[in-house]
């Protein structure tokens, strides 16, 4: 048996058992992708697969197990090169992030700059997709570390550690009827059309539990995974706009030039946690470790370290 075998093997698995974008994935040829596993089943005794005549149906019992070690031998392939790397490349090398858009555009731009500024030799690769993806990415290996609001602590796979908290604010026209009013509630809020976040970014899962537990349907007159988006159309009339308070704060600064205000509403929306999140048992490079403590004072080496070898799970902000 070989490397090569176990990732054809896990990318199957991983592309709902089919062979051809398997092979498009690794970069080979179906029949090639197809025969290695065959062999690693003949070597095994067993069969990882069942079929129906030559497309794989579902995975076995004894399938599922194989899955398991294996994803352990490549997790472990993965951490060797990082080693390597570690010792060999020392302060250079390659940091991948996998987050969403708000984080990437409002809240890295100063970690990232502070890293580079410690470590000028290690670049910076940003990969930004839904919280779902970046919790894919790392574990996929794409990405070392993940940053998101969302979803990243439903995996079991993931360690994750909560980062910073924010609240929603509401933007709005300076002329808004709203601007005007001291102490904003729900029933006011739901009465207008509203822009604001796709249901899976950026807190919106609480903007919907506020409305629910309310009993409010609130207007949805657009969604974006884009702050800057949300600000556009508020700008254009659409509606007022839910955000995260991170992506309103040039509004906050700009003394009115914008036409737009910014009304704190986190009272009624909920308190939102970022968190950061590494694939369990990798081996992360000194570089990671900074990045982290960069993010929040509160992301040590030694509270990384414990969470990582299952010492903690969690810890308050």
């Amino acid at each position: 048996m070989n490397l090569h075998q176990f990732r054809f093997v896990q990318e199957a698995a991983k592309r709902d058992l089919n062979l051809t974008e398997a092979a498009k994935a690794l970069h080979t040829s179906q029949p090639g992708v197809s025969k290695a596993i065959i062999e690693l089943e003949d070597e095994l005794g067993i069969e990882i697969f069942s079929r129906y005549g030559k497309r794989l149906k579902r995975v076995t019992e004894p399938g599922q197990q194989v899955l398991k070690s294996i994803d352990v031998i490549m997790r472990e392939v993965g951490n060797l090169k990082r080693i390597g790397e570690h010792y060999s490349l020392g302060d250079s090398g390659t940091l991948s992030i996998a987050t969403t858009h708000t984080q990437a555009r409002y809240v890295l731009p100063e970690p990232v700059a502070n890293l580079r500024q410690t470590y000028p030799k290690v670049n910076i690769s940003l990969h930004q997709g839904s919280p779902d993806q970046v919790a894919r990415m790392v574990l996929d290996e794409v990405a070392e570390i993940g940053i998101a609001t969302e979803s990243l602590a439903s995996y079991d796979e993931l360690v994750t550690l909560p980062c910073y908290e924010w609240h929603h604010v509401l933007v709005l026209p300076a002329d808004h009827v709203l601007s005007q009013k001291d102490h904003l509630t729900l029933e006011d809020i739901a009465k207008e059309p509203l822009i604001t976040y796709h249901p899976s970014y950026t807190g919106r899962t609480k903007i919907d539990q506020a409305f629910a537990t309310r009993k409010l349907t609130p207007r949805i007159a657009l969604e974006a995974i884009d702050s800057d988006v949300i600000k556009t159309y508020v700008r254009l009339g659409l509606g007022i706009g839910i955000a995260a308070e991170m992506s309103m704060r040039d509004i906050k600064d700009d003394g009115g030039k914008s036409g737009l205000i910014v009304r704190s509403v986190g009272q009624l929306f909920g308190v939102n946690v970022a968190r950061v999140a590494f694939k369990r048992g990798a081996y992360l490079r000194e570089f990671v470790y900074k990045f982290a403590e960069l993010l929040s004072h509160r992301l040590d080496r030694h509270l990384v370290n414990r969470a990582m070898t299952g010492q903690i799970n969690d810890y308050e902000l």
